[in-house]
């Protein structure tokens, strides 16, 4: 029997049969177009325009209506990649239900697709850096952890369709200075290149199976990442295996000739990103590669080489098959910010804030006190909740509502601003001096607001094009922390914020401080479950909180060295993975499988974590490994395990660990990665060993020796 459906729209083929059969269809101009984010219609083949743009950092951003999230630093602070997975499963339903939600309206624009430009798994190396907030922190292992679990959450597991595209962002050896981005050469040695830049992409691409990756804007060592026949052509595909597609970010062609110099003009640069790997252009430059064909500078078959991933992708989501065939399809528009997601908001939200600070335990505070007052500039901010890349939520809880709802009715509640965020206008005193008077507890809620720090462009009001020059509290706000010290009240300090804030005179002062990040839709629920008890704090630090920015090197310099806990030498103020609890903890039975092993095997790390405290609370046990005897240069310590374990009083569980070779290894100076023979110190507990030992702690630590033969 004949048929006139070409075979593209056959579900029926195969998928190679189904992209190579529409690439016949078109012509070279068609091709050229489809390279572009903002693909245009090709009518004749009735296939619709298509938006690749989209973003889903901590929620589907950017289109309306969604739930709201912590911001990916708070999330990262929760250590906790089960609950990441359900957080980005939820993101996706949301995702899927807006997307045909917009179809059948007609729409298909800007943040409404299902190619989501998320997570930026870049290494947050320093706290100056506006966009660190959108990253998993510090730590490679970490990142690539958080960042996996996301991407598996996103895609799905469907044996057919996937549920949206992840895309690892932005690779590689980019954070900062985000006023230099666009032309920018990021110096790296190949050691540092391999032990920390690229660790988390190369485990989002082995073990995440990510969609998409995204190049960055800058150069890393004279070639441009979207450009580079290194990272593009040579790792990502080489040696990694990847099979999906690249994207620039959004102008980064064009880069290539207006300010890195690598090409003459738009047709060079085009050819030269192409014929490297970037199969997708967010901008316009590729428009000139109808011109770059003419002139010789590629072949239409390599147009194919990025139209066959590209077109693969859609093929994947489902997008030329009937809606019956793909049950990701049949989600409907009420899972959008419902209450399931809520709930998951506020869990995410309760987990990501990181108690720093509990002296003479005056936290948990009592539900029934007689009068608490609330003050400083974030308490009643919604944009506080959101951090950069957000939806809006149908409900925003503001940490003053939350703390409201918690109390009971027969406390007296008082608020005051205090201050502006920013600026520098006199705090008011007689405003903040009539809302703690006969107050029982003050509880400030200070710190940065995405105005202040973020992506160039985006934040408003940061003195350094997105980026912090200084990291002290803005404005007048410590000025207002130290008037609330000095009426002898307790002072509860709440920091908001999306990187690391001096906190040195706070830590000095101030008996109890909680870092609560950018938390999300229901972060003033989830900060009252905390402050008033009901839930035990256990986020843990992603990034380390430094004294001064006088303990770093230069900002644009990307050199490991003196950076991040596995490379500083300086004591920091609280240490990468520090937070405490109100409980306490106790590691035991720590042993190994095989106190020996050769280079090439693994071996299993066994430990027994048990709640000694007097409530229930979780743990986020970390394992971390020393390299005691290196012949080349290696970081003083790095995380290679995590487990998050809530446990009753007195419950006890038994964990492990299997640690293989790529969690001993080293680099050679060529960035080769080698196990050599050895002594490795193994330790866990519930924060980094010899880092601040002084710091009070509420889980134990512990260490064996491991060696290599």
């Amino acid at each position: 029997m004949q048929t006139d459906t070409p075979c593209f729209r056959d579900p029926d083929q195969p998928l190679e049969v189904r992209v190579q059969d529409l690439l016949r269809r078109l012509t070279p101009e068609e091709k050229i177009s489809q390279m572009r984010h903002d693909a245009p219609a090709i009518e004749r083949l009735d296939i619709p325009a298509y938006n690749w743009w989209n973003e889903c950092l901590h929620g589907v951003g950017r289109a309306g209506r969604a739930s709201v999230f912590p911001q990916a630093i708070g999330m990262a602070a929760s250590f906790d990649a089960e609950l990441m997975l359900d957080v980005a499963s939820a993101i996706s339903d949301e995702a899927r239900a807006k997307y045909h939600e917009a179809v059948r309206l007609g729409h298909r624009d800007w943040y409404f697709g299902l190619t989501f430009w998320s997570p930026n798994i870049n290494l947050f190396r320093d706290p100056r850096w506006g966009r660190g907030q959108e990253t998993y922190g510090e730590d490679p292992f970490l990142t690539g952890t958080m960042g996996t679990a996301f991407i598996r959450g996103l895609q799905g597991t469907h044996p057919v369709y996937r549920k949206v595209d992840a895309t690892a962002k932005h690779y590689a050896v980019h954070s900062g200075p985000e006023n230099q981005r666009h032309h920018f050469d990021a110096r790296v040695g190949q050691r540092d290149l391999r032990e920390s830049y690229l660790r988390a992409f190369e485990m989002c691409v082995k073990e995440g199976e990510v969609a998409s990756v995204m190049g960055a804007y800058n150069r890393t060592n004279g070639e441009a990442c979207c450009a580079s026949p290194t990272l593009l052509q040579r790792i990502l595909r080489e040696e990694w295996g990847f099979e999906g597609y690249v994207v620039s970010d959004c102008g980064a062609i064009s880069d290539i000739y207006r300010h890195h110099g690598l090409a003459e003009d738009a047709s060079e640069a085009a050819a030269l990103a192409v014929k490297a790997g970037c199969d997708l252009n967010c901008g316009q430059t590729y428009d000139a590669l109808v011109r770059a064909v003419d002139r010789g500078l590629l072949e239409e078959d390599d147009l194919d080489r990025a139209l066959f991933r590209l077109f693969a992708a859609r093929f994947r989501l489902g997008m030329f098959d009937p809606d019956a065939d793909n049950p990701h399809a049949r989600i409907g528009p009420e899972v959008v910010d419902c209450e399931a997601h809520r709930r998951l908001a506020r869990r995410m939200a309760v987990e990501s804030m990181v108690l720093l600070k509990n002296e003479g335990g005056i936290l948990p505070l009592s539900r029934t006190l007689r009068s608490l007052a609330v003050v400083g500039p974030g308490a009643m901010d919604p944009g506080i909740l959101w951090g950069n890349y957000n939806g809006f939520s149908g409900a925003l809880i503001t940490p003053f509502e939350g703390m409201v709802g918690a109390v009971s009715a027969g406390t007296r509640v008082t608020y005051a601003k205090g201050c502006d965020a920013g600026g520098d206008r006199p705090i008011r005193e007689g405003e903040v001096n009539r809302a703690v008077a006969g107050a029982e507890v003050v509880v400030a809620v200070l710190g940065f607001t995405p105005s202040q720090e973020g992506e160039e462009g985006d934040a408003a009001d940061s003195d350094g094009g997105g980026d912090r020059r200084r990291i002290a509290l803005p404005g007048r706000q410590l000025e207002l922390l130290q008037a609330l010290h000095a009426t002898g009240k307790p002072v509860v300090l709440v920091v908001c914020g999306g990187s690391p804030v001096d906190l040195n005179w706070a830590h000095e002062h101030v008996p109890g401080i909680l870092m609560m990040w950018y938390p999300g839709e229901e972060g003033g629920h989830a900060l009252a479950d905390i402050l008033f008890g009901q839930e035990s704090p256990s986020g843990r630090l992603p990034i380390t909180f430094i004294k001064s920015l006088d303990q770093l090197p230069p900002f644009e310099d990307y050199a490991m060295a003196g950076r991040t806990y596995r490379f500083m030498e300086a004591e920091p103020l609280y240490p990468f993975g520090y937070g405490l609890s109100y409980t306490r903890f106790e590691i035991s039975e720590l042993t190994l499988s095989s106190e020996t092993i050769a280079v090439n095997e693994e071996v299993c790390v066994q430990a027994t974590v048990t709640n000694v405290g007097d409530v229930a609370g979780a743990d986020v046990v970390q394992l971390y490994v020393s390299d005691l005897e290196a012949s080349v240069p290696v970081p003083r310590l790095h995380l290679e395990g995590i487990r998050r374990v809530e446990l009753e009083p007195g419950q006890s569980e038994q964990l492990v660990f299997r640690l293989g070779p790529e969690a001993l290894c080293c680099y050679d100076e060529a960035g080769k990665p080698f196990v050599e023979p050895g002594a490795f110190r193994i330790s866990v507990g519930g924060r980094p060993p010899d880092i601040c030992p002084h710091l009070p702690s509420s889980s134990g630590l512990a260490h064996v020796v491991l060696r290599v033969d």
